[in-house]
């Protein structure tokens, strides 16, 4: 029989830090997880729209992952190496080779990181300074990239950049695509900018950007913008960046957000879902003209988790040996916009933001956002908020996630915006 672990909530409060965050919104101890569904110690489920912000999007322990982590661990595989050759890492990489690089003629190396989102992108901005000899570093409006300072540098988020203690340099924040309102295409005003010597923006190193804001919204940049972006920064000699960590691994509808874009990013930052099993795990893919560090010039003790390749390789070959994941997604994604638009048109000026498996609805209200977070989850659904003013109510459900499931979600949501809205009503 299998011992229930108990928990002393009080525990918590006492010992761990102020800074902690997600538990505030969900106040309940969770002892175990699978697929979409999470399970407090009273025995309680709840069906899973957060799915770790993105760093669960094949679910929670998947069985298929799972059996070969503990077949790794039975038989005393390499928990441990630092950078060195292990047996996992080659089929890692060999997996995704074949699976991911080559089907894209991507010819990029993979450079193991710090394990997490972070530590990528620090490496990536690293590089293109080291790459350019510049310092400079484009970022845009609304965008997260982590909260090291670095990445800190190129966040917006008023909040999360207090905290750096230091002033935050050597970025210039542009406007991100619909960021000067609708129908308004921002692209020629960075142009300008940049073309004008006089304009105050110094020479660039690389333009850093999030194809669908995760953190900021959810706004999703067109096609045309990208390839604008990329066009500029190959025309400045600046790297392009696609931080990747939040809207890929099939997340913004398939393995990378920018596929099918006709864009060619010089690096890309990768982490979250990248193991497949929660486990942490970040990369930068670099082109290989790019590669030009002297060994051990970027490094750290957990560049590369070991069980982390062998739960990432049984992960691409599970969902991304062929179309069928991309189709099940692209499935699940029409029921979602279907379902945002409703609720959506419960709300006066509500509109859906994203795309994929990756949106949500602006309600306009971060206080009217939270209710309706809150009382979905009092009624068993695990979900947050997004976006400057964390106006919008965002689903990250598993991309996994049984449509049964994924519809009684949805219909979670929609009685939340209801008792919401007419409490709104009722207050007002």
């Amino acid at each position: 029989m299998t011992t229930v672990p108990t928990a002393e909530p009080a525990i918590f409060a006492r010992r761990e830090s102020a800074v902690r965050s997600y538990c505030r919104s969900f106040d309940t101890v969770f002892t175990r997880a699978t697929g979409a569904t999470l399970t407090d110690t009273d025995g309680r489920d709840y069906i899973d729209f957060l799915a770790g912000c993105s760093s669960l999007n094949y679910g929670h322990n998947d069985p298929d992952m799972k059996a070969a982590l503990i077949e790794h661990i039975t038989r005393d595989g390499i928990t441990h190496a630092l950078d060195m050759y292990t047996d996992a890492k080659a089929e890692f990489l060999e997996t995704f080779e074949k699976l991911i690089l080559k089907p894209r003629d991507m010819d990029h190396r993979v450079m193991m990181t710090g394990p997490t989102g972070t530590n990528a992108v620090e490496a990536a901005l690293k590089l293109a300074r080291k790459v350019t000899g510049r310092q400079n570093v484009i970022a845009f409006t609304n965008a997260f990239h982590g909260m090291t300072l670095g990445a800190l540098a190129c966040t917006t988020n008023p909040g999360k950049r207090a905290g750096a203690g230091m002033p935050l340099s050597d970025v210039t924040h542009m406007p991100y695509d619909g960021a000067a309102g609708e129908g308004v295409d921002t692209l020629p005003m960075l142009e300008a900018m940049l073309d004008n010597p006089a304009s105050g923006i110094d020479a660039p190193a690389a333009f850093i950007v999030e194809l669908v804001q995760g953190e900021g919204g959810l706004t999703a940049a067109r096609t045309e913008w990208v390839q604008g972006i990329a066009r500029l920064a190959k025309k400045h000699g600046a790297l392009l960046i696609i931080d990747d960590i939040q809207a890929g691994i099939g997340r913004a509808g398939s393995f990378f957000s920018f596929d099918e874009m006709g864009i060619e990013p010089d690096m890309v930052t990768l982490a979250k879902s990248l193991s497949g099993f929660g486990l942490p795990f970040a990369c930068v893919l670099v082109r290989p003209e790019h590669d030009i560090w002297k060994p051990a010039e970027h490094n750290g003790t957990f560049r590369g988790n070991t069980h982390a390749f062998v739960t990432a390789r049984v992960a691409l070959e599970k969902f991304w040996a062929d179309d069928r994941f991309k189709s099940e997604i692209a499935e699940k994604a029409l029921v979602l916009t279907t379902a945002l638009q409703g609720i959506a048109d419960r709300i006066p000026g509500a509109f859906l933001k994203g795309r994929g498996m990756m949106q949500g609805v602006d309600v306009g209200s971060g206080d009217l956002a939270a209710a309706i977070c809150a009382e979905a989850f009092r009624n068993g659904l695990v979900i947050e908020t997004s976006g400057a003013h964390d106006q919008v109510v965002k689903v990250l459900a598993p991309l996994t996630i049984p449509m049964d499931q994924f519809r009684k979600g949805l219909g979670i949501v929609e009685a939340a915006v209801q008792t919401c809205t007419e409490t709104k009503i009722a207050a007002e």
